[in-house]
């Protein structure tokens, strides 16, 4: 080789190597660290009904529904009502820059994994699982709050809810031998029991429905979680109804709910918020442990399933205890749930606070408006923006117990504890 040659290999092999010195010893810019998110998933006890403030909606085309009138079809994606008051957003969740509520009112399991509106009287958003992924996009999950169970295919907490009042309605309104004009037809007049609200068969069919969409919504966050690191609460549902009524609302003009027509305590309860048989109250009781079996039966045995997965059980059955819809005489001031309240026809969002003086006719009328559009009385025994406060402090103690399941109780003197 001539000393030319010689002089330009050399050359080159001096570039070459100070090139992948260059390439070694300056390393590429490490990816900037996602934005932490909160996430919230599920039915109406977890989107906010009750609490007010809600905000728009983004439908399944893509577009954000603001509220369409209390006339629109009740497909229409705003009356997920998501509000800015609900639990995910007032909890105290240090760590977390963003949050996204994601649940919808009136979510089922089969919801999370298909759009809404594939099933009957289902709204107009995509699969929930869907709307995650697009977080996961842009944000690092690290905590998911999901509430499901009280509705399904058997049964659903608005149906429940709407078969015990309008029962005690109807007896209240009605002698045993009038016919009760309703749009879907006569209403029973007897108190509910526990197999009006939900069989041990139809508790055994929605906790199947439930862990299979769980199980779904854990198996996508292994596979769109920035870090792989996320907590996740499964909450169960209060009752927003006491064991009993406070005494005041027993009777008035000596009848009780025993009696035929007691048109005074019917007017009496609804004003307060629960116009509700007493002998139904036990059985709402049962029926809401039989959710909390749902959610219990669920966490546990998912926790087998993915034991890497850290999986809470949040029981807030006595998070309103003693401020619950006619525990008090001044019901429904200083309570935690939002009243039953219905609209007459044709609805204007003007709620009816008194049915005092009102005939049969009247109240008919005004509880057939909630069946044509439901909206209209939606937000009935859920919790209010002060119930969704004291949610958010039992969120908060979930998002940092050690704890594989925890209770949270309210104190007589309105304390919260979560152990």
């Amino acid at each position: 080789m001539s000393g030319l040659r010689r002089t330009a290999a050399a050359m080159a092999l001096a570039v070459a190597a100070a090139t992948l010195s260059t390439a070694v010893t300056t390393a590429a810019p490490a990816a900037a660290a996602l934005p932490t998110a909160a996430v919230a998933l599920g039915d109406s006890f977890i989107s906010g009904e009750g609490a007010g403030a809600y905000q728009p909606v983004v439908d399944s085309t893509g577009v954000a529904r603001s509220f369409p009138g209390w006339t629109a079809s009740n497909s229409n994606a705003f009356f997920c009502h998501r509000s800015g008051n609900a639990s995910l957003h007032k909890a105290s969740l240090p760590g977390i820059q963003d949050r996204f509520n994601l649940a919808c009112s009136g979510g089922q399991p089969r919801d999370i994994a298909a759009a809404s509106s594939a099933r009957a009287n289902g709204r107009q958003v995509a699969a929930q699982l869907d709307q995650l992924r697009t977080v996961a996009r842009t944000h690092d999950i690290d905590l998911v709050l999901i509430g499901l169970g009280s509705n399904n295919s058997s049964f659903t907490f608005g149906g429940v809810a709407e078969k015990c009042a309008n029962r005690f309605i109807a007896d209240a309104w009605t002698g045993w031998w009038e016919f009760w004009a309703y749009l879907n037809g006569p209403v029973e007049q007897k108190p509910c029991t526990d197999a009006d609200l939900a069989t041990a068969a139809q508790i055994s069919a929605a906790t199947a429905e439930t862990t299979a969409a769980v199980r779904q919504i854990l198996t996508t966050l292994r596979e769109v979680d920035a870090d792989g690191q996320h907590r996740v609460v499964l909450q169960d549902y209060t009752n927003p109804l006491p064991l009993d009524l406070a005494s005041p609302y027993h009777s008035e003009d000596s009848r009780d709910d025993t009696r035929d027509k007691f048109r005074a305590l019917g007017a009496e309860r609804y004003a307060a918020g629960c116009p509700i048989h007493r002998a139904s109250l036990a059985p709402g009781h049962r029926f809401s442990q039989g959710l909390g079996t749902i959610v219990r039966s669920t966490r546990d045995t998912l926790a087998a399933e993915f034991p890497g997965t850290d999986l809470v059980y949040l029981n807030v059955q006595r998070a309103f205890d003693g401020a619950r819809l006619c525990e008090t005489s001044n019901s429904p001031t200083g309570t935690l749930a939002t009243p039953i309240r219905l609209m007459d026809n044709p609805p204007n969002g003007t709620f009816v606070t008194s049915l005092s003086g009102k005939d049969k006719i009247a109240i008919q009328r005004i509880a057939n408006t909630c069946v044509t559009y439901f909206q209209t009385c939606q937000e009935s025994w859920h919790p209010n923006a002060a119930g969704h406060q004291v949610l958010g402090q039992c969120l908060a103690g979930a998002a940092t117990t050690t704890a594989r399941s925890v209770a949270c109780v309210r104190a007589s003197n309105g304390t919260i504890s979560v152990s």
